[in-house]
């Protein structure tokens, strides 16, 4: 990776630029630590959203999710095809099909959400407890205000 030497000080103290290495950084720990359970991060998103919800039509997640549909429809048959969720018919609308974690999906959600944690908790050990907490407030606080019409 790059220094801020390589880069120069101009490019190195954007926030774009910094926001862009801790998500790759993100990334790149997700990856190491997802491994084991045979998703990714993005995969983990959707069983995160999927969870404790009444069950939605694919496009319905995709659309509450900022996900456009080719995108959804192929992190789903990759999370069917691993045994993670299943494709069902609606009980109050058999023409239409809803997704549901399965068995094996929970199970690997809680191991993978564990996993998660541990990726994110190595992003941010440069800051101590106070500091970690702020920051994910901030961010949270600046996402809050965009998501707004």
């Amino acid at each position: 990776m790059a220094t801020e030497q390589d880069l120069g000080p101009r490019l190195a103290a954007r926030l774009g630029y910094r926001l862009k290495r801790a998500r790759a950084d993100l990334d790149a720990l997700h990856e190491q630590h997802l491994a084991p359970f045979g998703v990714n991060a993005r995969e983990l998103a959707v069983l995160l959203f999927l969870d404790g919800r009444e069950p939605e039509s694919q496009q319905q997640a995709a659309a509450r999710m900022g996900i456009d549909r080719t995108t959804m429809v192929s992190l789903l048959d990759s999370l069917e095809s691993k045994g993670l969720v299943a494709r069902r018919p609606d009980a109050k609308d058999r023409r239409r099909n809803v997704v549901v974690l399965t068995d094996a999906g929970r199970a690997t959600l809680r191991e993978a959400t564990r996993a998660s944690d541990r990726a994110e908790q190595e992003l941010l050990a440069p800051l101590d407890e106070r500091e970690a907490a702020h920051f994910r407030a901030l961010l949270e606080r600046i996402t809050e205000t965009r998501d707004r019409p």
